[in-house]
């Protein structure tokens, strides 16, 4: 499992073994955010695909599904984590923009996915560790099946999760699929990061953390 923060000074090449550079701190989940599986690109997933991003849902009671809108703040009390949310797009070789190593404490949604609250996988991805400090992901592996997650959007809106579970993968395993592009009929989030031990020889975190919530409130801006 994880050390103390200030041991860390390696970087966690997403979901994967890609280092997309080589800088002091540590990366989330094949973050390099890349957090999908090694030379591959995140698939879509159907609610980015087959959804109108302004197609209106009435917020407020379990499973509605919410309109689009941007995630700017993340919210969960039972690790301690208040953080603002930027947007990550795709670099030109495929794999996922990263939070930059100077924000510890922020954390970044893939944009060309759902929105949290849409139909389908939303993903934010967070640093467990950077520059000899916690990230905002670092108690991600402490998350228990029931904690609540509150994602502010841009519109004012408020999509509330419940985590259903945590996986730890190894990074050449990466689900790539399950995370970003898993056909499902309701709002979910995933939330990703580096876990498991980290390697002194490559620098890299050996596992990612993965937590899947559901959508079960939602209260308009």
């Amino acid at each position: 499992m994880t050390s103390r923060p200030e041991a860390r000074r390696g970087r966690c090449p997403a979901a994967g073994h890609h280092a997309l550079r080589a800088a002091a701190g540590t990366l989330v989940a094949g973050l390099a955010l890349s957090a999908c599986a090694p030379g591959e690109k995140p698939v879509k997933s159907p609610t980015a695909a087959g959804r109108s991003p302004g197609s209106p849902a009435a917020p407020g009671l379990a499973d509605d599904l919410m309109h689009r809108s941007p995630p700017v703040s993340l919210r969960i009390s039972a690790i301690g984590v208040s953080a603002p949310v930027s947007m990550l797009g795709l670099r030109p070789d495929g794999k996922i923009e990263e939070p930059p190593l100077s924000r510890p404490n922020l954390a970044g949604w893939y944009e060309e996915g759902p929105s949290p609250g849409e139909l389908g996988p939303s993903v934010i991805l967070g640093h467990v560790d950077a520059h000899r400090q916690a990230a905002v992901f670092y108690r991600l592996k402490d998350l228990r099946r029931g904690d609540r997650i509150k994602v502010t959007r841009k519109d004012g809106s408020v999509a509330t999760f419940t985590v259903e579970r945590l996986e730890k993968v190894a990074k050449s395993e990466f689900p790539t699929e399950r995370v970003y592009g898993e056909k499902i009929d309701y709002s979910s989030l995933r939330l990703v990061t580096c876990g498991g031990s980290f390697n002194t020889r490559t620098r890299h975190y050996d596992d990612n953390v993965i937590a899947y919530a559901r959508l079960v409130s939602a209260t308009a801006g």
